[in-house]
């Protein structure tokens, strides 16, 4: 099929935006991040007959496992090793960056803030936890988080560099919540209450959002009883 290929590029983090425009022939099953690849290794020209350069952006396992593609695809945060042309439903399609972080160069952005905001709340195991058999299954699901940013993307309340952290912070909270003994969740429940809890509207933009299908409310809920309520896991 024919479709029309609309990417967002940028030099530099200081430099001007703009978008170029390509006429590409593809398969319906072809992935985002294979279409990208292929453009990369040809010598092409976009509509208006001037050479496409290399176009930056990120990936590693291309399964769906680190969360470097991330970026939007027609309006959407989604990892472009898991989208196939044939699921956007278009002729048309548009790539950019993910609007919530510092641009580095076309389809790449800085997404160092959310380490940041783990290392802030401290959250972190300082030595051996037991996971009792009540909690495994929360815990398991709270590891699947490959911090991609999707989520973020979606939040109306996420600002990067600012105090409300949100899910990309809430979901492995709950994991480390769900295994740290009684005496040793001061600091991640302090951290906790000053960073997402008194911050997030509840909104739940986040919750289908999640390349990996990772049940955001859950997690919200519960780390919530832990750290705010004081119910669960004690």
């Amino acid at each position: 099929m024919k479709i029309t290929v609309k990417i967002k590029r940028q030099n530099s983090p200081d430099s001007a935006p703009f978008y170029q425009t390509i006429h590409r022939e593809c398969d319906k099953e072809t992935s985002v991040a294979t279409l990208i690849r292929e453009i990369n290794a040809e010598n092409i020209s976009d509509i208006e007959g001037k050479p496409v350069e290399e176009i930056s952006w990120e990936c590693s396992c291309l399964q769906k496992k680190c969360g470097a593609c991330a970026m939007r695809i027609n309006g959407i945060p989604r990892l472009a090793c898991d989208t196939k042309i044939a699921e956007l439903k278009s002729k048309s399609v548009t790539l950019e960056p993910l609007k919530k972080f510092p641009v580095v160069r076309d389809l790449i952005v800085d997404r160092s803030v959310m380490r940041k905001n783990l290392l802030a709340i401290h959250n972190w195991l300082e030595s051996e936890a037991s996971q009792s058999e009540k909690n495994v299954d929360l815990a398991y699901d709270a590891s699947r988080c490959i911090q991609c940013g999707c989520c973020l993307e979606v939040c109306p309340n996420f600002t990067a560099g600012e105090s409300f952290f949100g899910a990309a912070a809430f979901v492995p909270a709950s994991r480390i919540l769900s295994q740290l003994p009684k005496g040793k969740k001061y600091d991640l429940v302090k951290e906790y209450g000053k960073h997402i809890y008194s911050g997030c509207g509840k909104s739940l933009s986040c919750h289908n959002i999640c390349p990996v299908g990772i049940d955001i409310e859950h997690k919200l809920s519960n780390s919530n009883a832990v750290a705010v309520w004081k119910r669960f896991f004690k």
